[in-house]
């Protein structure tokens, strides 16, 4: 089955007759996330990825969405190591919401709780943390996960005014890097865009003075700060530590 939303194979609806004694055991491995080269990112993720990860801008509808580039090749992540575990301290929100998510109902204005029931976490004997209780009723656990996802989305909605905000100023164009592997043999990163510096230096002093009463600007200078991060990726790419 091809994948949803880039972790996700089989989204279902939590149903409280269906999943009435399903439990949840999390494991510390990130495995689903084995062949994602790329992660969305919130603006509020900004200040905590900008410190391990390359932080760019992508293509999204009529604007564009941030994301954290986890490899420099299709369908690899580098931040995965061999038995499973993340690299680095912190992980985009993005993956720790899983197996959980929100789908849209044909309104697309009710949001419904869904998970990926193809997740080997999830049981029937007990393991782990339980989604309802003995009487059908949300476990404490299961009422926390919803009000993560509830903060995910309204993250995901600040997120978007912020790319907004950003178009609008003309301020992000496309960007490639070049580099070489072991070898000699020259790559491209190509598909991403990033924040024109000129462009940003440019701006009216009314301009800035929003972009800083926002906390925008901040948000601009995290994502530039984390290009150097790319040089990393490089290194992992060719074997390094």
């Amino acid at each position: 089955m091809t994948k949803q939303l880039l972790i996700y194979n089989q989204v279902i609806p939590v149903d409280k007759e269906k999943h009435r004694d399903w439990s949840l055991k999390r494991e510390d491995q990130y495995r689903f996330a084995n062949d994602v080269d790329v992660v969305p990112l919130m603006a509020s993720e900004f200040a905590s990825a900008a410190r391990n990860y390359v932080v760019v801008f992508v293509n999204a509808e009529e604007s564009f969405l941030p994301v954290a580039i986890l490899g420099v090749q299709s369908q690899k992540n580098l931040y995965l190591t061999d038995d499973g575990k993340w690299r680095v301290r912190y992980i985009p929100a993005f993956l720790r919401r899983y197996p959980f998510v929100f789908s849209s109902k044909q309104d697309n204005k009710t949001l419904v709780l869904c998970i990926d029931e193809k997740y080997e976490g999830f049981n029937q004997e007990g393991r782990g943390e339980r989604l309802f209780d003995s009487e059908g009723q949300q476990t404490q656990y299961l009422s926390n996960m919803l009000n993560f996802l509830q903060e995910y989305q309204k993250q995901f909605e600040l997120t978007k005014l912020f790319c907004k905000q950003l178009k609008e100023l003309n301020l992000v164009e496309p960007m490639q890097a070049k580099f070489s592997i072991s070898g000699g043999e020259e790559k491209s990163l190509t598909g991403f865009s990033g924040v024109n510096q000129e462009r940003l230096r440019e701006l009216s002093g009314e301009q800035l003075e929003q972009l800083m009463k926002t906390g925008q600007l901040d948000l601009l200078y995290y994502h530039l700060q984390s290009m150097r991060n790319l040089s990393l990726l490089i290194e992992w790419s060719q074997g390094g530590k």
